[in-house]
């Protein structure tokens, strides 16, 4: 029997007439229906959390955090069912699916202990002169399925220490764990304060619309975020655009081959490659280009690709037939023109589920569209480089500007190569990690606005200055 799964609104789970199929990306089995919004439940969802503003935004802040706190520790005591459930949903190995599920977790606690503290501009004889944050509104948050859980909580959890309410829609694709985790922590969450709806794409744009949003917060494709800020513009409401990239990885020659080679494997290839800060062009100097192409090639034959849920599996399946045949295309592009392929390239369509297999590019041209495009899949191209200057360029030469990485024996000389790079983030030798306390946003078409940290906290607010002339009525 198929579980039928509930929207949190105003406290309550809810169920709607019309509901839509979740599929499990291992076998393209139903695995779960979930309601599907439109206006009515949309409408109903930014009421409550309209209501609730009220009263949470003049909640003490510790109480705030405090029922963050909570939250995540329902999380942590229900993980080994909900990463099975996340397994099943989005199809990454279940070590992976736990990782993301403590990890969002860990960074709602750690993102509870984050401040903004009022600044004292003046204070003199004559005039208080201070500047404070004051909470958004109502915020839409809108999350991908990639990491839906991870994706979900950082949007929740600031937006409720900064005195905001959310409504949240995941994706279509994953909204199970979700649902699920709201179903959990309804009971310490003030009603109205966090709204869980789920619906067809076409539920986006009526959220970017909907006129008592105060703010969206976006994860997803560049395409659809340049919908959003379009969307937005009509009222001006403030956003936060989290959206792709094609980050690059230059590997020095005094780097390391039989430690790296591991490493940048994975910086591409963890969760199926469907990680926008993935290693999507790795530049490899010349000197080490044949060893360490073949050192990664190596590897790669020998991880499982496979069922998430199965003991032994490194990589998933694709989590959705939309971007299954997306990256089958690319490959076909790939073989069409000729490119050499160190590892894979050939997918088998006969059997169940989005697999596709760990492909390997050996130094296609720049212009390729395996190249020029984001991948978002286990396909990996691997290019020469001669000199510092070469490769800086040609990393900086994208619209895209997320992540990067630098692999390198001197980190000095890391760092400085890190420093010419346009993105908003860059490793020097190792790669994924991203700090709750550290500002995590894009440069050029990456994004607009920043996540996590202070930097983040402050997205879900305005400042206000208030100016008090001290003895004026003496």
């Amino acid at each position: 029997m198929t579980t039928q799964y509930r929207n949190l609104i105003d406290g309550e789970m809810v169920e709607t007439a019309s509901t839509m199929e979740v599929v499990n990306p291992a076998n393209e089995q139903v695995v779960g229906l979930v309601p599907a919004c439109g206006t009515d439940e949309l409408d109903r969802a930014v009421a409550a959390a309209r209501r609730a503003f009220k009263s949470w935004s003049k909640t003490p802040i510790d109480e705030r955090r405090a029922v963050i706190q909570q939250m995540s520790g329902i999380i942590k005591e229900n993980a080994d069912e909900l990463f099975r459930l996340l397994t099943t949903e989005q199809g990454k190995p279940h070590e992976q699916a736990k990782g993301e599920i403590y990890g969002a977790a860990g960074l709602m606690a750690a993102q509870s202990t984050l401040s903004l503290e009022e600044e004292i501009i003046e204070d003199s004889d004559t005039r208080l002169h201070r500047s404070r944050r004051v909470p958004v509104g109502v915020v839409g948050g809108i999350v991908p399925w990639n990491f839906p859980v991870m994706m979900a909580m950082q949007k929740i959890a600031p937006a409720m220490l900064s005195g905001c309410t959310i409504v949240l829609k995941p994706s279509p694709f994953t909204p199970l764990t979700t649902l699920r985790i709201a179903e959990l922590v309804k009971d310490v969450v003030p009603a109205g304060v966090v709204n869980i709806i789920t619906g067809e794409d076409s539920l986006g744009p009526l959220i970017t619309s909907h006129p008592d949003i105060d703010k969206i917060t976006f994860t997803g494709s560049t395409a659809t975020g340049k919908k959003i800020m379009e969307g937005a513009s009509k009222d001006l409401k403030r956003i936060t655009l989290e959206l792709g990239g094609n980050d690059a990885s230059i590997v020095l020659p005094d780097a390391d081959v039989s430690k790296v080679a591991e490493q940048l494997f994975w910086s591409s290839f963890s969760n199926a490659g469907q990680i926008c800060v993935a290693a999507k062009r790795i530049y490899i100097h010349e000197d080490i280009y044949d060893e360490l192409s073949t050192a990664i090639a190596e590897y790669a034959k020998g991880v499982v690709v496979g069922d998430g849920a199965q003991q032994g599996t490194g990589v998933g399946p694709i989590q959705n037939k939309k971007q299954f045949d997306r990256v089958c295309e690319l490959i076909e592009d790939a073989k069409s023109n000729g490119y050499k392929f160190l590892v894979g390239g050939d997918v088998d369509p006969s059997g169940s589920g989005y697999y596709v297999p760990i492909t390997i590019l050996d130094n296609p041209p720049e212009d390729a569209r395996i190249v020029a495009e984001e991948q978002f899949g286990p396909v990996m191209p691997l290019m020469k480089f001669s000199t510092e200057e070469e490769v800086i360029a040609r990393a900086n030469a994208s619209d895209y500007g997320l992540a990067g990485a630098v692999w390198t024996g001197n980190p000095d000389k890391g760092v400085e190569i890190a420093e010419q790079l346009e993105t908003g983030t860059v490793w020097v030798n190792e790669y994924l990690h991203l700090s709750p306390f550290a500002p995590f946003g894009g440069h050029k078409q990456s994004g607009f606005g920043a996540e996590y940290g202070v930097e983040g906290l402050k997205e879900f607010t305005y400042p206000q200055v208030i100016t008090v002339k001290k003895n004026a009525m003496a």
